[in-house]
Order: C-alpha cells, then structure tokens, then sequence
C-alpha cells in the first residue's frame, strides 16, 4: 500500500491557487459529466486563462493535409527558419484551438518560429486511430507546406501524439528536427510507480487516466497496449528518433511515463532527456503566468523548442 504524498508540503500555495481556480471552472467530477457537457466545461475554464495576443503576431486558420489548423507567424525575423506543429491536450476527448490558442501563441513569439496548431479529430466520435492518422498528417502537410526544421511538440495527450508521429516518421522523407512533450501519457505502465503514488493527485486522477483511455478505444477494449501509435511505450525500436525532451509535472500519474521513454531512447543510442518538474501537476501550463514554477518550466520549454528549431541539443553537453 503506497501512502498518498503530502501535498501540501510537495506544491506551493501559488500552484494550489491555479490548481482551486481551475477546479472552480472545471470540477474534479467534470470526468462523469456528458463529453458535450466535458467539452463546454473545458472550453470555459481555458477561457478564464486566456492571455491577449503577443503584438506583432500575425494568425490565420486553415487546412492542412485534411486537418482543421491555426497558423501562428511572427512579426520578427526568424519565423521561416522553423516550423512548430503543436498538438493539444485534453484526454483525446476535449480541447482544440480555442483551449491552446494562447499558448501556441507564446510560443510562436518566443521562438520567433511559426506555430501551426492541428485540432485533430476527437473521441468518442472519432475512435483511436483517428488522432494518429489526423497528427500524421497535418505533420507531413505542414514539412511539404515549409521545407525547413520542423519540431514537433505537444502536451498530455498530444505529448503521445507527438511521440507516435516521430516513430512513425523515423527514416522517412519528413524530416524532424526535434520533440517537445510537457506531461505527456505515452503508455506507461498503471499498476506502479508514479500512477499508483500520485493516482489521487489534485488535476488529474489514475482514475481520469483510464476514463479517458476507455473513452478513445472503447470501453473494455483495452487497445493500445501494443500499438505504438496508440501508446509510444509499446514500440520495439527506439533507435533513429529525433532529439527529446520531456517536461513531467512530480504530482501527476503519467509522470513516469516521460522517465521510461527517455530512457528507451537511451537505452537505443538516441539523445533524450527528462526533465521534472518539481511541485507541479498535469495541465500547468496554463499557469505560467501566475505559478513562478511553471513560468520557469515555460521557458525551459521554449528555449528547447528554439534550440532544436536551430539544429541544436541543448541538453547533449549534461548527458
């Protein structure tokens, strides 16, 4: 029996603030409401996080390889030397354009790179493997559309996403240059480690984890334990992929997920690393503007997004 951790030393009162701002908006039971009613819930409570535009970024929706996109180019000098493709969290279920617009709006701006954000179809409607093949090919459209260095990022669930695509496009004529992955879920096993000692963790619950799991395949189902484009984990090969990093958040059940795969790609001769986020919880990214450590996670994040977006690892000279 593995003893819940103390919360209330682990994360900060800044943290618990964001954490009971969210809750306001979208209540831990949102799990059992209808997915049109999760949807809703989840839309306004992004919303209440929302952030103006950064000046000088000029922004434009359409369709990329099929796939319903938002295009996020800098005013500066620069956004042509990289392209970003953003894939959203949200379980699968929940979440699009609207719920990141802000963040891939910063990140355009920080990077000086454009961003191009993919609202992939989603579940229950849309059954696994629809997000896969959506994110496939709004990656392939996005690196004929602009020849150049192309980054893949994503958080949650679009942090598997963004996995899958990389294995899938490994050795293939679509180049990337590099992944980003902020709290992703990537298969990672749910009988120990961090999912059994974080499994009540305040943002999100082993129990939201199998719920939404359910919810992409099928209730009962139990797909994606062997797929690697379902679950990255599950793949054979880890060798040829691009530069990684991981940002997991310490309270959060998907945190050893990030662990395991940094370490599969080692273990293959490939360049990854993960990074921890001490103190912080799935889905706190919306809090980089009033959490000092998820602000300083943000940045971390960015400048590996810029750094990779140049043809360069950051992280190689610490390994």
């Amino acid at each position: 029996m593995t003893d819940t951790p103390d919360y209330k030393t682990l994360i900060d009162a800044e943290t618990w603030d964001f954490i009971r701002e969210t809750e306001r908006w979208y209540p831990p039971e949102t799990a059992t409401f209808t997915v049109a009613e999760q949807r809703r819930v989840y839309d306004e409570m992004c919303r209440a996080f929302n952030r103006p535009y950064p000046p000088d970024l000029k922004v434009a929706d359409e369709r990329l390889g099929g796939v319903p996109c938002r295009i996020y180019t800098p005013g500066r000098a620069g956004a042509a030397g990289a392209t970003v493709l953003y894939l959203h969290g949200g379980g699968f279920v929940v979440g699009g354009l609207e719920s990141h617009d802000p963040i891939c709006a910063e990140i355009a701006t920080a990077t000086g790179y454009r961003v191009v954000s993919a609202d992939y179809r989603l579940a229950p409607e849309h059954r696994h493997p629809a997000q896969f093949d959506d994110a496939l090919a709004a990656a392939r459209a996005t690196a004929a559309r602009w020849p150049g260095r192309l980054v893949l990022a994503g958080d949650s669930a679009g942090g598997n996403l963004s996995a899958a695509v990389a294995h899938r496009l490994r050795g293939s004529e679509t180049k990337i240059a590099g992944v980003v992955l902020v709290y992703p879920g990537l298969g990672g096993p749910l009988d120990r480690g961090s999912a059994v000692i974080h499994a009540h963790a305040p943002m999100l619950s082993r129990d939201d984890v199998l719920f939404y799991h359910d919810i992409r395949f099928g209730k009962g189902k139990g797909g994606g334990a062997h797929d690697p484009t379902a679950s990255p984990l599950a793949d054979r090969d880890f060798s040829g992929l691009p530069p990684t990093l991981i940002h997991v958040a310490e309270c959060d059940p998907l945190a050893d997920d990030g662990r395991l795969y940094a370490d599969a790609i080692h273990a293959a001769g490939g360049s990854a690393r993960c990074v921890t986020d001490r103190g912080l919880v799935h889905g706190h990214l919306r809090a980089r503007h009033s959490v000092a450590r998820s602000r300083e996670s943000f940045a971390a994040i960015t400048a590996a997004i810029a750094a990779l977006g140049r043809g360069e690892v950051p992280w190689r000279a610490a390994l």
